[in-house]
């Protein structure tokens, strides 16, 4: 690897002793030597530290031109940082890297590696350079070992010989070859990847676009959109245009496919994809990355399959030279799925389903009002073709009283005789109105159509487009195409075809009327999803369980307000009812209880909820204090199991009466927190109730902002966001509305930083033609820094820019607690609801007493028994409160993980990468052998 030109040494520090003589002797052990160190005579390492001053020692790597040599200055420091190592389970190319080493010899660097017992990760390619279209050594296998250092920084060791920057630019290789006599500079041809969207369009398209984009830029490829999918690759001509850095911007909060997307018959023909391939090598394309769904991908595996033949025939009619197919003798195939009927197998999502529902939930809340005025009845039917996932979640989300899916249609001796006929064919809406009207219920059918596609992307899906341009430069010959998924909450590919043929084994088993496989085809979370809306959309005619065991489950809000705690309220009371159990509501936080405002909630008191906003029982921040008045109360109303909902007040009350359980009988009762905080930063969990309605408030406010920045063209935004010390809402609501940086607490802000982003938007505005610059946004979380505020910064940018662009602040203030709830938070809040009663059951011990025993009728101190629920992953887990305490940064009020933490250098390539209109900046870099340099 090479250094950034100017730059004369690395700095690595740490304020540990051993470390420090440990990284010495690690970078020793790859030919370092030490060639000065400022030790003073008589004194030793720990004296220096005891003084507080620094001991360094440089090292050095020699190397023959055109070699670097490099200096590394270690330095034992009271002030350094501690670096975190990456964890095992993620795949260490994605992620930054502090020093790549290049060498000639990697098999000694293995047994090196071996022999120190050190944790490394090794990835083999084959001897092609996926960056350019030239082939190295066809006998020669690539080889990329990642280890850590032992201050955490992240090694790359490679053989590769032209190496490039994974997070700035790529360093161009150079081969005897490849010099033209008259410049002697290199002449190599980047690689270039196509994208198209195809089939029907789907909100998030124009987002994922714009990622592929900058990301294949960023990463030393070119990117050419082809306009009209499959229909502008047979055409070709101006139908395909090579994209810059610019010509995506604004494409986030845009809708629908900005290149457009179009049914194409020719592409079906032979015909038809030989000039697809045509056009594909006429235009120097060897990698197609596909928006659609699963016909859409299904073609682009065909053209694949093709390829081989496709060019041998274009060679045969004298269509291409074979010169000219040689460097394409291969076609890379990613895979994007866009539906909004979320339907392809071996994914939890797909682009656009999300915001789909959002439509279908957004146009029910408004219909409930109408239905209510007039007691009548509404059938809305929405899309989602052979797939149930949009009815389903949108019936959970807007308390549906019965949904109709395929997977699981109703049963016939569910129905009068009117409706028997229609079971033998797909049930229509003018079926299920006629059943109602003859039950003389005014009736009137709604078929939302195709609003359910459009509109501005959710939070959710403009995340989801950044893996495909890593997956073309992983893809080989011999792997099949991927497609990128989302399982467990993970980015990830899978092989395109597998998940082709499951989703169509679902049609044909629902063709068949085999509903059970059906449902089995579908993820568990779908089977979960229906099993949840069944235990609260129907109320049971006899209790499920014996007087003796029912639990009077006490229902308490605590904190600020957060979308989902009336909709896990609502849930939590039904299936307790179901249950035959007793939901006691808790008004007004722990003062209420005080105040005995308590009241036991019945089955309809609690039907529209799930589209509520805020808190039904009403919350404040107050937290469990006057223990001995608490307990007193659970025992007077005769609370023998509590759900507490809320964010840090909430958990930090589980804490208070878990660790009270040996004074307070009273506490001795089962106990779980559902975390519902906009924050997120209740540990248990990777998303509280609250977090994506509040993302979707910022994104909404943050889109509208940056259209007037757009519009008064030099104009910078400084948006402040909440979430206390904890960074998620800053973070995740920059990745979404493309803000050109945020600043968070986890990372800190200091004046360098300001500086730094000055200076890029000096260069920027710069390069914008001043009849198109556009205004750009930071967001700024609110406890970032006390001395560098909103306005402070919105100042410091207005005055080093001179005149050449102005500043704005927005302070969104409680616009962020947001309206009704999203989907994602009325679906999260049921399943946690559902997994709640469940928990409150397993852990309640019944002591089979009568009341007047002098034990309570239910009592346990299993740590197990006070515990948090939440996602990780795909999975609903519930944590003893006890074992989190250790994950807990109490002063800040945040968990000390954070999955969100790496996102960030996400949100700046995508943002800041690229400064021109024309093409980002490639700093000049030196070609390198066997040396070290920073990425």
């Amino acid at each position: 690897m090479s250094l950034v030109e100017g730059l004369s040494h690395i700095t690595l520090a740490t304020s540990a002793i051993e470390k420090y003589e440990q990284c010495v002797e690690f970078y020793s052990t790859f030919g370092f030597q030490t060639i000065s160190q400022n030790v003073p005579p008589n004194s030793s390492i720990v004296e220096m530290v005891q003084n507080r001053s620094e001991q360094e020692k440089l090292l050095h790597l020699f190397a023959k031109p055109p070699a670097t040599p490099i200096t590394l200055k270690i330095v034992l420091s009271k002030n350094a940082t501690v670096n975190v190592a990456v964890p095992e389970d993620k795949d260490w190319r994605l992620e930054p890297v502090s020093i790549a080493v290049v060498s000639k010899n990697i098999e000694s660097v293995i047994s090196i590696l071996d022999s120190s017992n050190l944790c490394y990760k090794k990835y083999t390619y084959p001897g092609f350079d996926h960056s350019y279209h030239f082939e190295i050594s066809p006998d020669l296998v690539h080889i990329e070992i990642y280890t850590h250092d032992p201050l955490n920084n992240l090694i790359c060791f490679s053989n590769k010989p032209f190496p490039f920057d994974k997070t700035l630019h790529p360093v161009s290789p150079v081969k005897p070859s490849m010099l033209s006599p008259s410049d002697n500079k290199p002449k190599f041809t980047k690689k270039r990847i196509g994208l198209l969207t195809s089939g029907g369009d789907s909100s998030g398209m124009n987002a994922a676009v714009r990622s592929i984009v900058r990301v294949a830029i960023s990463r030393g490829c070119e990117a050419y959109a082809i306009y009209e999918g499959y229909e502008g690759l047979v055409q070709g001509g101006d139908m395909i245009k090579k994209f810059s850095w610019s010509d995506v911007r604004g494409y986030l909060s845009i809708g629908g496919t900005l290149i457009r997307t179009a049914r194409c018959q020719s592409f079906r023909e032979h015909k038809g994809r030989l000039e697809a391939a045509y056009n594909l090598i006429k235009n120097g394309i060897d990698a197609l990355i596909v928006c659609g769904g699963d016909g859409t991908l299904t073609g682009a595996d065909t053209l694949r399959s093709e390829w081989s033949d496709l060019t041998k025939e274009l060679i045969q009619t004298g269509k291409l030279t074979a010169e000219e197919v040689v460097p394409h003798a291969n076609l890379t195939i990613v895979g994007i799925v866009c539906s909004i009927d979320n339907d392809m197998a071996k994914t939890d999502i797909t682009i656009g389903a999300v915001t789909s529902l959002h439509r279908i939930c957004e146009a029910v809340d408004s219909i409930s009002s109408t239905a209510f005025s007039h007691s009548r009845a509404f059938v809305i039917e929405v899309m989602g073709r052979h797939c149930g996932w949009l009815a389903l979640m949108a019936a959970i989300s807007t308390g549906a009283d019965y949904v109709f899916i395929p997977e699981r249609p109703p049963e016939a001796n569910k129905w009068k005789k009117e409706m028997l006929e229609s079971l033998e064919r797909p049930i229509k809406c003018d079926d299920i109105k006629k059943l109602l009207l003859d039950a003389k219920i005014d009736t009137r059918v709604t078929t939302l159509g195709h609003i359910q596609r459009g509109g501005r992307p959710c939070v959710y899906d403009r995340n989801l487009g950044v893996e495909a341009v890593e997956a073309v430069l992983r893809a080989t010959p011999d792997t099949p195409s991927p497609m990128i998924s989302v399982r467990e909450n993970k980015i990830m590919s899978e092989p395109l075809m597998e998940a082709v043929e499951l989703t169509h084994q679902v049609t044909e088993a629902i063709a068949e009327k085999n509903f059970r496989r059906a449902m089995e085809l579908r993820d568990p979370e779908f089977a979960q999803g229906f099993n949840s809306y069944l235990s609260t959309a129907y109320m049971k005619n006899k209790a499920s369980l014996q007087q003796n065991h029912s639990l009077r489950i006490g229902i308490i809000h605590i904190g600020a307000p957060a979308g989902g705690m009336n909709a896990a309220t609502r849930a939590a009371v039904r299936v307790a009812i179901n249950h035959g159990h007793k939901p006691i509501a808790i008004y007004n936080g722990f003062s209420g209880l005080l105040q005995e405002n308590v009241h036991e909630l019945n089955w309809l008191d609690v039907d529209d909820w799930s589209s509520k906003g805020g808190s039904e029982l009403g919350t404040n921040k107050a937290e469990a204090d006057n223990l001995g008045l608490i307990a007193y109360q659970l025992q007077k109303q005769g609370i023998n199991a509590l759900l507490l909902i809320g964010g840090f007040e909430a958990y930090t009350s589980l804490i208070k009466l878990n660790n009270a359980r040996d004074n307070y009988p009273a506490f001795c009762i089962p106990m779980v927190c559902i975390p519902a905080t906009i924050s997120n930063n209740v540990p248990g969990t990777e998303f509280s109730l609250g977090c994506d309605t509040s993302l979707n408030a910022i994104v909404d406010s943050c889109d509208a902002i940056k259209q007037s920045a757009s519009a008064s063209r030099r104009r910078v935004f400084v948006v402040e966001v909440q979430g206390g010390h904890c960074g998620y809402l800053a973070v995740m609501s920059g990745l979404a509305v493309g803000a050109t940086n945020i600043y968070a607490p986890e990372y800190g802000l200091s004046l360098e930083t300001l500086q730094e982003d000055v200076n890029h938007l000096i260069r920027r505005f710069g390069a914008d033609k001043k009849s198109t610059s556009s205004g750009r946004l930071f967001l700024r979380n609110e406890s970032v820094s006390s001395t560098y505020t909103t306005n402070v910064i919105a100042n410091i940018i207005k005055t080093e820019g001179k005149g050449l662009f102005d500043s704005r602040t927005s302070i969104l203030g409680h616009i962020q607690q947001g309206g009704a709830p999203s989907p994602m938070d009325r679906i999260r809040a049921k399943k946690f609801a559902v997994e709640c009663v469940s928990f409150l059951e397993k852990h309640a011990k019944f002591s089979g007493s009568s009341g007047n025993s002098k034990y309570p009728k239910v009592y346990t101190k299993d740590k197990e028994s006070a515990a948090v629920i939440g996602i990780t992953g795909a999975q609903v887990v519930c944590t003893p409160v006890i074992d989190l305490q250790s994950d807990t940064d109490f002063e800040c009020r945040k968990s000390k993980k954070a999955w969100w933490l790496n996102v960030k250098p996400l949100v700046e390539l995508l943002s800041k990468w690229g400064y021109s209109d024309s093409e980002p900046i490639e700093e000049d870099m030196n070609i390198c052998g066997d040396s070290i340099g920073p990425e």
